[in-house]
């Protein structure tokens, strides 16, 4: 990854959030029921800390700090950011209880530790030399020892492209090897509808870290 590489990713997202409303894209959820659930799961009930890796405008936001728990949403897109923290301010939530951080997940350093990592749709876009290895090392680095993780992608019968990208598909065999070291506590497929009616095949992980990389 290079310093043009998160230009290039940072002009693209922008352009989206800016053209497309955030309830028109197609990985709009009014209620991110999945990832509730394998929160839950995989970590005990509020008071918990929950970094939502490529949160964007997404609302899971809304919904966790409705729970109590502590939330970071991280970003490369800052007028996603200003989205969501706008629509939760207008619905009167804690948005200064937030962590809104504006960074490109494959060179974000945390500044402190989390519970819970999550990631609905982040992982697949990351194609490029280097950029997997990147994003595992610093989810070990964003977790307490023994973390908890909730990530979800493309399926290997899932789109091959998304907003104008290119994506990599995963099997299951895949998102297991990635997460060699980790406790599996939950495995799930499901088919998210888009705001136009399209399906989309998404493989979920949940569990908790083992040893650090």
């Amino acid at each position: 990854m290079t310093r043009d590489d998160t230009e290039a990713a940072v002009r693209h997202w922008d352009d989206r959030y800016r053209s497309t409303s955030p309830v028109d894209v197609s990985w709009f959820e009014a209620t991110p029921q999945t990832s509730l659930e394998l929160i839950d799961a995989v970590a005990p009930p509020s008071p918990r800390s929950v970094v939502d890796v490529g949160g964007g405008a997404g609302r899971l936001v809304d919904h966790l700090v409705e729970r109590g728990d502590r939330v970071a949403v991280v970003d490369i897109s800052a007028v996603a950011i200003d989205a969501a923290r706008e629509r939760m301010s207008a619905a009167g939530a804690d948005v200064d209880g937030v962590e809104w951080i504006v960074a490109d997940v494959r060179a974000w350093v945390p500044r402190r530790r989390w519970d819970v990592w999550h990631d609905r749709a982040l992982l697949h876009f990351l194609t490029g030399p280097g950029d997997v290895d990147a994003y595992l090392d610093v989810m070990h680095s964003a977790l307490v020892p023994g973390g908890a993780f909730v990530i979800g992608e493309f399926a290997e019968d899932g789109p091959t492209h998304c907003s104008g990208l290119a994506v990599h598909r995963y099997s299951g065999t895949e998102m297991h090897t990635l997460l060699a070291d980790a406790e599996i506590v939950e495995e799930r497929r499901t088919v998210h509808v888009t705001p136009s009616g399209a399906g989309q095949s998404f493989r979920w992980l949940a569990g908790r870290l083992g040893r650090a990389r």
